[in-house]
């Protein structure tokens, strides 16, 4: 059962490393392609626009060895089998987060061939939601203070039990010999 889990996991950093691979190159080639078909006075680039890609760039390619890095399974070379997955790469959390800065990196890039520099605009996502994960997580609790009270409709609402600690609990209540009530530990 694990090994069909490591499996799977293998599998999906694999295809991950191609599109982060792919993802290097592709945009920038489309950007360029886009800039020629339909914005052809924006070639060559500006300085500004080359500044822009530049500044995006380093970033985008910083987490772009990171994720492929860290995602890389490890096989034997003469058998094949798997010897590590890497980490998972679908992960939530700080992966999740650098594969969203990739993808606006990359929408910006080709959006800026097809619709022009203004479209870098778009970046300014990322540093939005830093700020506004920063004030829901560190700030706002700080400063206002979390509520432990409860809602009304909560002390009245009953504890949820699953189907099997229902189950389990009847068998108790019946006298049942196979389930026996053993004390909490403390």
């Amino acid at each position: 059962m694990a090994n069909a889990a490591a499996k799977r996991i293998a599998n999906q950093n694999e295809a991950a490393v191609r599109t982060l691979r792919l993802g290097m190159l592709v945009p920038t080639v489309i950007s360029l392609i886009l800039r020629f078909l339909f914005r052809r006075e924006s070639l060559p680039p500006s300085k500004g626009s080359l500044a822009i890609y530049i500044v995006t760039f380093f970033p985008a390619f910083f987490l772009s060895n990171y994720l492929i890095k860290i995602g890389t399974t490890r096989r034997d070379p003469t058998t094949g089998m798997l010897i590590s997955y890497g980490e998972d790469l679908y992960q939530p959390g700080v992966t999740e987060w650098c594969f969203d800065i990739l993808y606006v990196t990359w929408a910006c890039q080709i959006g800026s061939g097809l619709f022009g520099d203004w479209f870098w605009w778009l970046y300014m996502v990322i540093p939005l939601y830093a700020v506004f994960k920063l004030w829901v997580s560190v700030i706002s609790p700080m400063f206002l203070g979390r509520s432990t009270k409860q809602a009304p409709d909560d002390i009245n609402k009953p504890e949820t039990t699953s189907k099997r600690q229902e189950k389990l609990r009847k068998r108790n209540e019946r006298g049942d010999p196979r389930v026996r009530a053993q004390p909490a530990r403390k």
